[in-house]
């Protein structure tokens, strides 16, 4: 009993330092069933390049934002289920090693780890707590994701008109179809209901498509925006989605400055995941090399 008391108040305090390292702009994340399973830093691939994020696995919920100062001040927090998580292995990129991808109904998006047992770690733990977390709400996995967003640098033109991207064309992505596309082949927006209940930017195409099959109102039918995203129809006023204007690929690239050459050999902007729940213990580490199981072992 005074073993599970001293958990439980420890437990409090390292979620109350999480909640608190967000200052006001973060979300409440004491609950009475939330267990801080453990933390660490990923990349995570970003529209430009990649940038190192902190990340925060609950039993219920995943947490991740910008770091501003490493292990005391982060912002730009996102909070998501994990029962509204997908998680897909890869292959090593060009850009980034040791990577996999998470799909999430708002937003889908790579990470990567330092090394190939830090991912295994990270995979194995995420979904140990989803599947527990599936079992414990008796509800179903999800089954719509956004797309993921094709990197600003991976094309040099519009994926729709084929024009050359300049100081004066800017780089767009499609909500829907998550292709690099100019602001003129994109001026359209619609609802799409698993990402936001305003009207987000679509490409032509998409914007096409979504009429065709009627999923489209009358009013989105005309509905327009500007360069920024925050004019909209003649006759409303509808305002873009915060995430919008102010995405967090684009507003941390001022904070952090990680160049996609040399990401890879940065090996003191990592940290191993700590895993801090009593009960992974148990989970199967098979193929882990000692040092990392000493590292998984060593909080508690």
């Amino acid at each position: 009993m005074l073993d599970q008391l001293a958990f439980t108040q420890e437990n409090r305090e390292r979620i109350q330092a999480v909640e608190n390292s967000f200052g006001p702009s973060g979300m409440s994340l004491i609950r009475p069933d939330r267990v801080l399973i453990g933390e660490g830093r990923l990349m995570k691939l970003c529209r430009r390049r990649p940038q190192s994020k902190v990340f925060f696995l609950f039993n219920d919920i995943l947490v991740y934002g910008s770091i501003i100062l490493h292990g005391h001040w982060h912002r730009n927090q996102h909070v998501i289920s994990l029962e509204d998580i997908q998680l897909e292995d890869l292959e090593d990129g060009v850009i980034m090693e040791n990577q996999w991808l998470i799909r999430t109904p708002q937003k889908s998006f790579y990470v990567a780890a330092a090394s190939a047992e830090e991912k295994r770690a990270w995979m194995e733990h995420i979904e140990d707590c989803r599947c527990k977390q599936l079992q414990h709400a008796g509800c179903q996995p999800g089954c719509t994701f956004a797309t993921t967003w094709i990197p600003d640098r991976a094309s040099a033109i519009c994926m729709r008109c084929s024009k050359t991207f300049r100081l004066n064309k800017r780089r767009h992505h499609c909500r829907r179809c998550g292709f690099v596309v100019c602001n003129a082949c994109s001026k359209n927006r619609a609802v799409i209901c698993h990402i936001s209940t305003k009207p987000v930017r679509v490409c032509r195409l998409c914007h096409l498509s979504l009429q065709d099959h009627g999923e489209l109102t009358q009013d989105e039918v005309h509905l327009r925006g500007d360069s920024d995203g925050r004019k909209c129809s003649d006759e409303s006023d509808l305002v873009m989605p915060e995430y919008e204007a102010t995405s967090d690929d684009e507003a941390n690239e001022r904070v952090e400055n990680h160049a996609p050459s040399n990401w890879v050999d940065c090996h003191n902007s990592w940290t191993p995941f700590n895993y801090l729940k009593p009960d992974h213990q148990s989970l199967n580490l098979t193929g882990l090399s000692s040092q990392c199981e000493r590292t998984l072992k060593s909080i508690y």
